[in-house]
């Protein structure tokens, strides 16, 4: 069996089909999520629970230490060493569509950014802002920056990075990228598609289940020395929010209609980037009332 790939926005059911998926193709579930990497994010990122891990082979989460600046390019290297240690079919599973896009597009094999030149835009990025980034991309590295999300400082700060440690901008690296280490015409790759309104509630039904499942506890222990707000591990939907509970700065009713709020938010760019990028792919319609079994039944159609 070829690659499978399953993606779709938050909430909308792809670790279920995974699990379906896998027993169906003997597969390996591959993360695909930049959030559910880290070792001390389970319940906030949705990760898969114990049971499910056992009931099929999972690789890549967990698997990173939450004060590494864990990257797509560090992803793609783990998701090489996984596929050339199994025979299963590999069934990759996420909502990160750059994962996706570095999978099947390929990636620039970009030098590692030195720990004073991070610490250094980590710095800037907390005390002066976005700006400071921009404004040098503009006027060194124009090629870059008028492709780029302008608006996004990881992005920006990421871009700097590079140009501060190579000399070269993202741009120039990215025209020299090593073919793929997935063809997309050799995979079957499915977007699971939600109207927005079904889509929400069940992003709030989930949230509520995870501050019951003990969310709060969790970011508890993350803030009590693997916290920092620069560091990619911190991007999880709801930490800030419910670290604004802990140090009493705002009600947990709040920070849950915040973070549901800011996850509809996140919801809707996901599917945006879908749009965008994944037209080519098998397009599944999903409903509350839809189930597994009929997503695979369309599937063999």
């Amino acid at each position: 069996m070829k690659s499978i790939l399953i993606a779709g926005p938050t909430a909308s059911g792809k670790s279920s089909l995974a699990l379906a998926l896998a027993e169906r193709h003997n597969g390996i579930i591959i993360n695909t999520d930049a959030l559910q990497v880290y070792d001390r994010w389970r319940i906030l990122t949705a990760r898969p629970s114990p049971s499910d891990e056992d009931s099929a082979p999972h690789a890549l989460y967990g698997h990173v230490n939450m004060d590494a600046a864990y990257s797509v390019g560090g992803w793609i290297k783990d998701v090489k060493r996984v596929l050339q240690d199994t025979d299963l079919t590999p069934i990759f599973v996420g909502g990160t569509g750059l994962y996706f896009g570095a999978l099947t597009n390929g990636l620039a094999d970009i030098p590692a950014i030195p720990d004073d030149i991070r610490s250094f835009g980590n710095t800037q990025r907390d005390t002066v802002g976005k700006d400071w980034f921009a404004d040098i991309l503009a006027r060194n590295d124009p090629e870059t920056y008028d492709n780029m999300d302008q608006l996004n400082p990881a992005r920006l700060q990421r871009a700097w990075e590079v140009l501060e440690t190579t000399g070269k901008g993202l741009a120039y690296w990215k025209s020299t990228t090593p073919p793929p280490l997935i063809r997309l015409e050799e995979t079957l790759p499915i977007v699971l598609n939600w109207q927005v309104n079904p889509l929400n509630a069940r992003i709030d039904k989930r949230f509520d289940m995870m501050i019951n499942a003990g969310a709060l506890t969790e970011v508890e222990t993350v803030k009590n020395g693997y916290w920092h707000p620069s560091l990619p591990s911190s991007r999880a939907l709801g930490a800030l929010e419910i670290m604004a509970v802990i140090d009493g700065k705002i009600t947990m009713e709040d920070a849950v209609i915040k973070a549901k709020m800011l996850t509809h938010r996140f919801a809707k760019r996901q599917r945006t980037w879908f749009r965008g990028k994944m037209s080519s792919w098998r397009q599944i319609a999903m409903t509350d009332s839809t189930s597994t079994k009929e997503i695979l039944a369309t599937l063999d159609s």
